[in-house]
């Protein structure tokens, strides 16, 4: 969390955009694949979210 706060909004849109284009790739490549490592999309989901939640909080501060 503690580099998050330090990155800027502009960084934060685009690690955002950056993760979900990630999870998409691993949901759409897992498909047939019986070894799906559920804990990865878990993680990504999960910082999608803190993402999400800093980018809001920002924007109510201001």
């Amino acid at each position: 969390m503690a580099d998050i706060s330090k990155k800027s909004l502009a960084e934060l849109q685009k690690e955002i955009t950056d993760t979900r284009e990630a999870l998409r790739v691993i949901r759409f490549g897992a498909e047939g694949s019986r070894s799906r490592n559920v804990r990865e999309t878990r993680t990504m989901r999960r910082e999608i979210a803190r993402l999400l939640t800093e980018v809001n909080s920002r924007k109510v501060s201001q």
